[in-house]
């Protein structure tokens, strides 16, 4: 599973070579990440963020564009945004020539920018597009989970994007918005993306699934959009897991649960366990008073990982809390 979700990460910053024809080229397809496949190819597609959306065309038909920060939880649009509105701005034919896109986790210091950003924010670009429509003369650097890079580089950041600013439009796109610097946001158009509500995701799903065709039981998509969280990249890579387990049979709820998989077990990050115990702990019979005691505690301790705390030490705190709490009468 792990190694699933790690492949379809790397892809997710390459561009695909499409082959003409032959059984090559077909296998080929079948390879894609479904969440690379079904990624929104213009702004209409975007699902369930309709005013950022509808500021954004009115922006881009002007042929313009300010810089950008995008931020909200994952899994939500954010980077399928900006890359479809990237594609109403260039086209096809001057896309790949016009955007560089960087996942700041990975490439996260002030070397960084010294030397990828600030080169490709250097170089001089045409301004006309093959259709005749009228094409900005900038570029766009997208800054993928941009609140994971240290203070030093959003400061050099800073000053590259002042140097830049007639050449060069940035989107920074991140989680959190509390971890980016005050002179960046002060620089940027600001856009909250909300989660996705479930009957979104449903509908997103149930396409895909109609598009691949897939047999399914509504229990086994209720159970993806409830273990995605309002993650619909999630959603899509479990559905496509069990899509691959299940070539014969009908996908259903046991499936989709096997594959989420026990979060403990698998090392998953100590957040995704605190959601998991949220909705436990909700359906426990306790009384209204453990239950209080319990996710205050919760609030807590997602604050002190949000800050950077030890997760062990947090997880050991929060259970003993439960222990305690479940020990006592109701």
């Amino acid at each position: 599973m792990q190694a699933f979700l790690k492949g379809t990460s790397s892809q997710s910053t390459r561009p695909l070579k499409e082959k003409g024809g032959g059984t090559s080229g077909e296998k080929k397809q079948k390879s894609v990440p479904w969440v690379e496949k079904y990624r929104p190819k213009c702004m209409e597609e975007v699902a369930y963020q309709e005013e950022v959306v509808a500021v954004l065309k009115r922006t881009i038909e002007g042929a313009d564009l300010p810089n950008l920060l995008f931020y909200g939880p994952p899994g939500t649009g954010k980077t399928s945004t900006i890359l479809a509105a990237a594609r109403e701005l260039y086209g096809p034919e001057l896309y790949r020539q016009r955007v560089l896109e960087l996942n700041a986790s990975d490439e996260r210091g002030i070397q960084v920018v010294r030397e990828k950003v600030k080169r490709f924010a250097q170089l001089t670009v045409a301004g006309h597009r093959t259709d005749g429509k009228p094409c900005p003369p900038f570029k766009i650097i997208i800054l993928d989970e941009a609140d994971s890079m240290t203070n030093a580089a959003q400061a050099a950041l800073r000053r590259t994007m002042e140097k830049e600013s007639r050449t060069t439009r940035f989107c920074l796109i991140c989680n959190y918005v509390s971890r980016i610097i005050e002179p960046l946001t002060s620089r940027c158009s600001k856009f909250r993306f909300k989660p996705l509500a479930n009957q979104v995701q449903e509908e997103r799903l149930l396409d895909i699934c109609t598009k691949e065709n897939l047999k399914y039981s509504k229990e086994a998509i209720a159970a993806l959009v409830k273990v995605s969280e309002g993650d619909l990249r999630k959603a899509i890579t479990f559905l496509q897991s069990a899509a691959r387990l299940n070539t014969d049979n009908d996908i259903t709820e046991s499936d989709v649960i096997e594959i989420a998989g026990n979060m403990v077990d698998e090392g998953y990050a100590a957040t995704q366990i605190i959601n998991q115990l949220h909705e436990a702990v909700i359906e426990e019979e306790l009384n209204d008073k453990q239950k209080s005691a319990i996710t205050e505690k919760m609030a807590e301790v997602d604050k002190c990982l949000v800050d950077g705390a030890d997760e062990y030490l947090q997880m050991l705190s929060l259970c003993s809390v439960i222990m305690q709490q479940a020990s006592q009468p109701n």
